[in-house]
């Protein structure tokens, strides 16, 4: 019993004393690795504060992603530093365990978190293509409105009811929508009814003269006008003209002053716009008046 309590300690005695030894012969690496390790903390710190001018001007309209290069280049430059200072203590093996471990973690987070991953890249692919910017006016889906937010996961429209709609980036990236902003002009189509009893030629002439005076339409472009269907009480025209659009208001405007011009004009050329007319047919096999209805009920 002595003998193996003798053994065991000499064997803790030694096992220890090589710890020891080996504790010694590190120092130096240990030294060096905490110097490296504290030189690219420095290093990122600069580069994080250097970037994040540069990408704040490249990405001057998405503070957000500027914020995320900024981040994600100070990181790889810190994980650098502590993969030089791990291969400097001779642990290859912990370095090839951690990048293992991120690995698997990583693929585990990528199908747990796949569609905010998702709207996360397209982020990403909206900052860098800027498909639309802050300020435009966009439509997509049943959203029609002002883009007023643009972050990494979400895009917000305030729509012209005054409500804040959230769209997924990821809807915003591969879905098709509108954006009005980008073309800086925008085609109103305006339909009109006169009576039978005009004349067409005339109509078509005052019409065009009417929306002609109108500011704000574009320069060298053409006001279309187009008898298109005979209608239950009126004859149906379209006019079709461009105007510039910054905003949304100026489609409304210009249509507004469109339907004005177009009503004072047709009351100075005597041009009528007529009710709906609807006959009221009494007989069974119809075009009997109701006078003689009546009479035919009282011979009875």
């Amino acid at each position: 019993m002595n003998l193996d309590l003798t053994s065991a300690t000499k064997l803790l005695s030694n096992k220890i004393s090589d710890w020891y030894e080996l504790l010694i012969k590190s120092i130096p690496n240990v030294i060096v690795a905490l110097l490296v390790l504290i030189a690219f903390f420095v290093i990122a710190t600069i580069i994080n504060k250097v970037s994040d001018k540069i990408f704040k001007r490249v990405f001057s309209g998405n503070i957000a992603i500027s914020n995320l290069m900024s981040s994600v280049l100070h990181i790889i430059v810190l994980l650098i530093g502590v993969f030089i200072s791990l291969e400097i203590l001779n642990l290859e093996k912990t370095v090839t365990s951690i990048l293992a471990g991120a690995g698997v973690i990583g693929l585990a987070l990528g199908f747990a978190f796949q569609e905010i991953a998702s709207n996360f890249v397209s982020g990403i692919f909206i900052a860098f293509r800027k498909p639309y910017r802050l300020g435009d006016i966009v439509e997509i889906n049943d959203y029609f409105g002002e883009v007023t937010k643009v972050n990494l996961r979400t895009t917000s429209i305030t729509t012209f009811k005054g409500l804040e709609a959230i769209i997924p980036n990821k809807t915003m990236f591969t879905e098709a929508f509108t954006n009005y902003t980008t073309t800086a002009k925008r085609r109103i189509f305006l339909d009109v009814g006169v009576s039978y009893g005009d004349d067409l030629d005339k109509v078509k002439k005052v019409t065009k003269e009417a929306i002609e005076k109108l500011d704000g339409l574009m320069d060298n472009s053409e006001v279309e006008i187009y008898f298109k269907e005979f209608g239950s009480s009126s004859i149906n025209l379209v006019a079709r003209f461009w105007i510039n659009y910054n905003k949304n208001t100026d489609f409304w405007q210009q249509r507004s002053e469109a339907i004005m011009s177009i009503k004072k004009a047709y009351d100075a050329n005597d041009i009528m716009i007529p009710f709906p007319i609807r006959t009221l047919d009494f007989g069974i096999k119809g075009g009997e008046k109701l006078n003689a209805m009546l009479s035919d009920r009282a011979g009875e």
